[in-house]
């Protein structure tokens, strides 16, 4: 099972683009796989600090999709959660993962985007609602 984070600093989203595993080349949000024992909101701010050196707060647990990489042969059920920015400058803390952080503002979305995002934009969801 996989953990998307939305972080939210005013009007804009972190994201980072994907590198050296399945995904590589698309943007998607912080995050990663959940932990034996570990609460969704754990491991949100766990792999946001990981990931890009971010602190989050109010984690709120949102919507899921269910994702199937075919060319991978992965199958993910990915929880999104809605969090709020709370300290730290963004930055690629795991450069063997991720080659680039950026806050970008939701209506000038980056592409191509991760299969799991990808899929819940297709539901028409928006975090600001």
């Amino acid at each position: 099972m996989g953990v998307g984070v939305f972080v939210i600093k005013g009007d804009k989203v972190l994201f980072q683009k994907r590198k050296g595993k399945h995904g590589s080349g698309t943007w998607c949000l912080p995050g990663g796989h959940l932990e034996f024992g570990e609460t969704i909101e754990s491991c949100a701010a766990r792999e946001t600090m990981e990931e890009m050196g971010v602190g989050i707060k109010n984690i709120k647990i949102g919507p899921f999709t269910n994702d199937i990489h075919v060319t991978e042969d992965k199958h993910y059920i990915t929880i999104f959660v809605i969090s709020e920015y709370d300290f730290g400058n963004p930055a690629v803390m795991e450069p063997e993962f991720c080659e680039a952080a950026e806050w970008m503002g939701w209506d000038d979305l980056p592409s191509p985007l991760f299969l799991p995002l990808k899929n819940l934009l297709e539901t028409g969801y928006n975090p600001f609602n």
